[in-house]
């Protein structure tokens, strides 16, 4: 239905209205449908059916514009007649027009909710030159031969342009009927002369058919050959442009049009933004289906969504930092001061290079949420990259391009999860770094811990470098040794050895309660669990340097509430010591002073493990033999060899020590240590054996309630170990009172914490001499402790020893 325009609208007899189209152009005589989707078209349209008036087609010079002034509108177009007006059911409305004779505008005429204008028609001179006949014969020849090389040209076509006797009718025509863009077409409207127009459309005439040629002559010479994959590629290609002429951009196109622009929005090096473009330029020539699409795809998504230039600002505050740090870990006070000092550092110097720090230490004692903390305090943002198992080299500079299912390295995987050019990355698990036949990934590693170097990085993946040089690499190792020494080198080493025992209690309390109070549902109020029960556990039931084995039967005591709560049993559960036992189970360690006696030839040693220290036994005995030297235990060959020097030295002071030379000629010695299925190995373990020895062929009993570290020479030296701090702890741990330790570690002590430090007494060993006066009770005394019946350490005590026992 149309609807009647307002009385203000009217419009005079004299004016034309106007409707302005885009891409279009309507030749007199020809038949066009319209679709109208603008509210002053349509205004316009239902004006003229209204009204019975013809309209005036003028095409947009912006084909842009969604409400086009006169001025950019052309001034030639064509008078039209309304044959039909449509309105769908979607409320779309359409027009079928056919046009009359050109016209010019003079002036528009305003005041109308539509365009309207003073319009002069153009008339046509029909004379029939010989010129114009030749036009017209050579014009009907080109358009059958146009038609005839269509591959599907219908025949009513061809018999319009036979009948068709005017000159200027059978160019308009044409003109109307061809594929020319609209600008082509609005230049043959515009040209009145007769002779000129039908030379316009004949030479547009001959573009066309060379076209239609070389097509066809294309399509002939591959008709054979097409596979299936290049014809689905042409078809495509000529949807392609379809698409295009008709203003529609297809999939494809939308897809590379926003490609490019986050390549140039990625603020990429020149080097990757260069690379970047020119894989671009491959990937628009290449088809969807390609098998090297997708790869050239993935490619510029990995390149575009890396940080090139996107980074955290450091909001560094040293009070701050502090609080977080002090919030997050108790005790550590060494560490927390290094990173203070690396903050206050990098605060005053911003664009210095960052240290790269490696965290070493047993399971368990917060090296990776030290990570997580300073990301915190520096507000930076935090990813964790896990070396353990890693044995390609490939795993950390990427694989090549050229292989099918290729990525970047777990470094650029890190950098593009942490989205920011400066994040905190954690290596977590340096020393389990293997080596396999794709290389050395610990090589790998040196170009991206060397701060000299690591602004270039080039991943095989990528082929461009990336800088690396904002990232604060921070690694942890539980054993230093197993770090390769070129990547250690590159690292400042921060030690973390275990906590004590108050340390252990007061972590609990501050930290593991609270999150498996929560991770078991339960409120403060509903369970509580008294000091003593917290330190029963770790007495008990925990034999670690770190906290994780605490936290779990903290757990099991939490889950155990839960149930006797969520059952409706009780409300508050308030657990002590027998309490545990009852959850718990019988206590899986006992102290250690069950395994001393109160006889010759057994002395304790200290250890290092990779779990914390640990104490060690030495045990000797004599048999009827010839002189022998016979180790037990699963020993490795630095510790025989100190159980050799020890016998050697025995020897070489037997006079000394009161010892008949004889005994040696008559005897074999028999040096065990327990844990025989454990392999043990170091230097440290000499002054322990020389005391187990003397201890033995003097008849002198070792004191139960000290023990002993340190390396031994043939002189009687006692040289300096290490891992003073761990062996110190666990002496304390297991109820030692004197610790003898070399005098020229004295300057470890001040890394043991006070509470162990005042725990224990401590000896400085120079010679063996000061060890046999310090440890041995004198001919005729026995010791002073009460010696425990039997062994009753269980299995698991002696499956937790370590597998090494270092210097």
């Amino acid at each position: 239905m149309v609807e009647a325009s307002s009385p203000q609208s009217a419009l005079p007899s004299d004016s034309l209205i106007i409707l302005p189209v885009r891409q279009m152009v309507l030749f007199p005589g020809t038949v066009l449908p319209l679709a109208l989707g603008r509210p002053q078209s349509i205004a316009a349209a239902q004006e003229a059916v209204r009204a019975e008036r013809p309209v005036g087609i003028l095409l947009q010079k912006d084909p842009t514009a969604e409400d086009p002034s006169p001025e950019q509108l052309h001034r030639i177009g064509t008078k039209a007649q309304i044959l039909r007006y449509v309105t769908g059911g979607d409320g779309t409305h359409h027009l079928v027009c056919q046009g009359l004779n050109r016209f010019r505008v003079t002036d528009f005429v305003p005041g109308h909710p539509y365009l309207a204008a003073h319009v002069a028609e153009i008339g046509v001179s029909e004379t029939m030159t010989p010129e114009i006949e030749a036009r017209l014969r050579l014009l009907k020849e080109r358009a059958r031969e146009a038609l005839a090389l269509l591959p599907a040209a219908p025949a009513e076509l061809a018999a319009a342009i036979e009948s068709l006797t005017s000159p200027s009718a059978l160019a308009d025509f044409i003109a109307g009927i061809s594929d020319s863009t609209p600008e082509v077409k609005q230049q043959i409207l515009e040209t009145i002369d007769l002779g000129q127009r039908m030379d316009k459309v004949l030479a547009m005439l001959a573009e066309r058919i060379e076209v239609l040629k070389i097509t066809r002559s294309i399509g002939e010479q591959t008709q054979h050959t097409l596979s299936s994959q290049q014809r689905e590629h042409i078809l495509r290609e000529q949807l392609r442009q379809i698409q295009k002429e008709l203003g529609e951009g297809d999939e494809k196109s939308v897809e590379l049009a926003a490609l490019r622009e986050a390549v140039a929005k990625a603020g990429m090096s020149k080097e990757a933004e260069d690379q970047a473009k020119k894989e671009l330029k491959r990937l628009e020539r290449m088809p969807e289906a390609a098998a090297e699409y997708a790869m050239i795809r993935t490619y510029l998504d990995w390149l575009v969504e890396l940080p090139w230039s996107k980074m955290t600002p450091d909001t560094i505050d040293i009070a701050e930092a502090r609080r977080v740090l002090d919030e997050d870990h108790y005790g550590l006070s060494k560490i927390k001061r290094r990173i203070l000092e690396y903050l206050a550092v990098r605060k005053l110097n911003p664009e210095g290079r960052s240290p790269i720090l490696c965290f070493v230490g047993p399971p368990g004692v917060g090296k990776t949420s030290l990570g997580q903390s300073i990301a915190r305090a520096t507000g930076r943002n935090f990813a964790r990259l896990s070396l353990g198992g890693v044995h390609d080299e490939a795993e950390i500079r990427g694989h090549r391009r050229t292989y099918i299912g290729a990525l970047p390295g777990n470094i650029i995987q890190a950098i593009r999860k942490a989205d920011s050019r400066n994040p905190v990355l954690m290596l977590d698990e340096m020393d389990k770094l293997g080596t396999g036949v794709h290389g050395d990934p610990s090589a790998a590693l040196l170009e991206v811990l060397d701060p000299e170097q690591n602004g270039t990085f080039r991943d095989n993946y990528l082929a461009v470098p990336f800088d690396l040089s904002k990232v604060m690499f921070i690694g942890t190792a539980n054993v230093l040794d197993m770090v390769p020494g070129p990547v250690r080198d590159r690292m400042e080493v921060i030690e973390l050895p275990g906590y004590t025992e108050t340390e252990k209690l007061e972590i609990a309390k501050r930290y593991l309660l609270k999150r498996q109070l929560a991770a078991a549902g339960l409120k403060p109020e509903q369970c509580e669990i008294t000091e003593a029960a917290i330190l029963a556990i770790i007495r008990d039931y925990t034999r670690e340097a770190g906290l994780r084995n605490l936290e779990r039967n903290i757990g099991a005591i939490c889950r155990h509430v839960a149930v006797r709560i969520a059952e409706g049993e009780v409300d508050h559960v308030k657990i002590d010591p027998a309490a545990v036992e009852t959850i718990l189970g019988a206590r899986r360690f006992e102290n250690e002073v069950a395994m001393r006696t109160s006889v010759p030839g057994v002395a304790t040693g200290l250890a290092w493990t990779p779990v914390g220290g640990d104490i060690l036994f030495i045990e000797a005995t004599r048999v009827q033999g010839g002189n022998r030297l016979i180790l037990t235990g699963q020993l490795g060959e630095v510790m025989k060899e100190s159980a050799q020097a020890a016998l050697t030295l025995i020897k070489s002071r037997a006079k000394s020590l009161g010892i008949d030379p004889a005994v040696f000629e008559k005897s074999d010695i028999h040096v065990h240590v327990p844990a025989g299925a454990i392999p043990k190995d170091g230097p440290s373990a000499g002054v322990a054996m020389f005391t187990a020895l003397a201890s033995l062929l003097t008849g002198r009993v070792a004191r139960s309630d000290t023990a002993m570290t340190g390396e031994i020479s043939l002189r009687g030296l006692v040289l300096p170990i290490g891992g003073v701090k761990e062996k110190v702890l666990a002496a304390a741990r297991a109820g030692i009172t004197t610790v003898m330790l070399p005098a020229r570690n004295r300057k470890d002590l001040e890394d043991v914490p006070e509470s162990a430090r005042n725990q224990v007494r401590f000896v400085w060993l120079e010679t063996v001499d000061d060890a046999v006066k310090a440890a041995l009770v004198p001919a005729g005394e026995s010791d002073g402790s009460q010696p425990a019946a039997s062994d009753t350490s269980s299995p698991d005590r002696r499956a937790a020893r370590s597998l090494t026992e270092s210097g």
